[in-house]
């Protein structure tokens, strides 16, 4: 028998305290002596910061300068005139701030030194007038991005640079934008999401000096956040946003996500205490502050982000130790976090319905919807799911609704299903841009599990003819074949996996099933059937070892986890439902339309994160 040393490559760890994760920690810190919002960016560090500006409605604008030193704010010379919105940068000593507005336009563009007790009229202003811009920088060498110039107006793309005397005009943001956020350096700088209107955005540009350049977006689409980036070096090295309003659906929702930029991927971790919007930030990725907020809500609040020190010991995925302070042997890794994973929504089909199905082996992010109803109108449509939105693509050449579809997002097959009154035999094959016709099932069949993990090799089991059927049939790439069937005939269930390792669950025989099977390439074995009874419900399974199981009919919220051995009751879905499209897995699961008490569009997707286990040894 092979060790664990011999698997993994390392043997377990023996270590007195249990490693830390990578993620950092947000705490309280001292309260503003006067809370206010729109501050514009912070200056200086976690224990030598300064903010100054702002606003709190209806209409009170701020001149106010404070000055922080790691525990309590004092206030310190105010600005010349009250106002918010500006850029601003610099240290706690050294600090540089321009534009903003004052409660009536036109907007102001004036440049102003702070010295750490007063501010200094540079008598040099913006190019362009504007509040809502941002920037970043020191007071010889700083940029100013974006903003807007008057009511009504657009967006601004401008961007200007400030040499220590005068502001010169360079090259513009690629996307205009206001209420947005820029970290960095005057010559190696990135701006974050924004406003334009008619929504907020998720794109992100890099400044190298002399131009802009679209790079990868942030995981959520938000304005009005706090930023920080690191002391040494610009945004190419790194930086973290924080806070914000998300995309406004009535009233915007203020948030608490934190971001962390590596220089070339946005990766979510730890939320602030609070979710607030109009927040200042100032200090490092390491060691950062959120400073103040608006509406009234926590206005005075001032957050402190740290990382692990450098002699923590580190979590990563997939590690096991002993802890010999607990005697006890722990594991950390994403299956440990699935009794805590949650539903979050995903972007929105193109075209609600029920009744349609997704590939066997499709992810969180490469899926496909295919078919589907409103009832007596079964549709042709196809969409791919690229992690954030739906796109049309070449459609089925028979609309149906109630099919199965195995296979990959580039490679599927599409079999069966109701194209109207009674059931089909059709079978069409996806090759990544278009279905083509192929053999048909010996059998018109219906509401039946799939299972496979391409084109030239899958199978559907049970399902309805004119009864509820257990037959399983295999597709070799060419015709198709019935092989071991089911323990018990149903219709309604789903299932997953590749060819050799699948998993059938749910369905309605009499009254509706909960029963569970798995296959090995040749025969079904019943196993721990569901908590809850299901019919039409969404399956995600990778494997016998890793499923997840969501909805049912009428309308449910209900989900249950597999674990290749028991189901477990999880985090229910938002919304009920049954008849939708489900892929991937226990660890991360996508739910695309179905039906609610009418066909919706809506998606949600579940995921699971690393979390720390407890492994029981005998």
């Amino acid at each position: 028998m092979a060790t664990l040393k011999q698997i993994k490559g390392s043997a377990i760890q023996f270590l007195d305290a249990d490693p830390v994760e990578y993620v950092g920690t947000w705490s309280s810190g001292g309260s503003l002596n006067t809370g206010r919002g729109l501050m514009g960016n912070g200056m200086g560090t976690q224990t030598a910061a300064a903010v100054v500006a702002g606003f709190n409605p209806p209409s009170s604008y701020y001149a106010n300068t404070e000055l922080y030193n790691g525990t309590s704010w004092t206030e310190s010379g105010d600005l010349p005139s009250a106002r918010y919105q500006g850029m601003a940068g610099g240290t706690q000593t050294a600090g540089i701030y321009a534009g903003g507005y004052t409660g009536s336009f036109p907007a102001l563009g004036d440049t102003y030194y702070f010295n750490g007790t007063a501010w200094s009229d540079q008598s040099s202003s913006l190019n362009t007038p504007r509040d809502s811009l941002r920037g970043t920088g020191v007071q010889t060498a700083a940029i100013a991005a974006g903003g807007i110039s008057g009511p009504g107006t657009p967006a601004d793309d401008e961007t200007e640079i400030w040499n220590g005397s005068t502001w010169t005009e360079v090259n513009n943001l690629n996307t205009a934008r206001y209420s947005f956020n820029v970290a960095g350096t005057s010559t190696d700088a990135i701006a974050g999401p924004g406003t334009n209107p008619p929504g907020y955005q998720a794109v992100v540009e890099s400044w190298n000096g002399t131009s802009w350049t679209e790079t990868t977006e942030i995981n959520t689409a938000r304005n009005n956040y706090g930023r920080t980036n690191q002391t040494a070096g610009g945004a190419s090295t790194g930086a973290l946003i924080f806070g914000g309003q998300s995309q406004p659906t009535g009233s915007p929702d203020s948030m608490a996500q934190t971001e962390q930029w590596n220089g070339s991927a946005w990766t979510e971790i730890a939320d602030l205490g609070t979710g607030r919007s109009r927040v200042a930030g100032a200090g490092t990725t390491t060691a950062a502050l959120a400073v103040g907020s608006y509406p009234n809500t926590n206005n005075s609040a001032t957050e402190e982000f740290s990382f692990p020190g450098p002699t923590s010991t580190i979590l990563q995925e997939g590690d096991m130790w002993f802890n010999s302070s607990s005697s006890t042997l722990k594991a950390y890794g994403v299956a440990a976090g699935i009794p805590a994973a949650t539903w979050a929504s995903g972007g929105s089909l193109n075209t609600g319905r029920a009744g349609l199905s997704s590939c066997a082996i499709g992810t969180q992010t490469q899926s496909m919807a295919s078919g589907g109803n409103p009832p007596g109108s079964p549709r042709a449509i196809n969409e791919q799911y690229n992690g954030s939105s739906w796109t049309e693509v070449g459609d089925l050449n028979t609309g149906r609704a109630y099919g199965a579809m195995f296979g990959s997002y580039s490679a599927s097959i599409y079999a069966g299903g109701e194209p109207g009154s009674g059931n089909a035999t059709t079978t069409e094959s996806w090759n990544g841009s278009a279905w083509t016709a192929t053999t048909s099932l010996p059998t018109a069949i219906s509401s039946m599990a799939r299972y496979g993990s391409s084109q030239t090799s899958g199978a559907v089991a049970g399902g309805y003819t004119t009864t509820n059927v257990a037959t399983n049939t295999v597709w070799d790439g060419t015709s198709w074949t019935e092989s071991g069937d089911l323990n018990n005939a149903r219709h309604g269930l789903g299932g997953g996996g590749p060819s050799s390792d699948a998993l059938v669950t749910s369905g309605q025989d009499s009254p509706n099933g909960a029963y569970t099977e798995l296959w090995n390439g040749s025969s079904w074995t019943e196993v721990s059937d569901l908590n809850t009874a299901k019919v039409r419900a969404g399956v995600s399974a990778s494997s016998t070892t890793s499923a997840l199981a969501y909805g049912s009919y009428p309308v449910s919220t209900t989900t249950e986890s597999w674990n290749g051995s028991s189901w477990t009751e999880v985090n229910d879905m938002s919304t009920g439902r049954n008849g939708q499209g489900g892929s991937g897995s226990n660890i991360a699961a996508l739910s695309s339309g179905g039906y609610t008490g009418s066909q919706t569009a809506a998606t949600e997707e579940f995921t699971a994160d690393n979390a720390l286990a407890t492994v029981t040894t005998s």
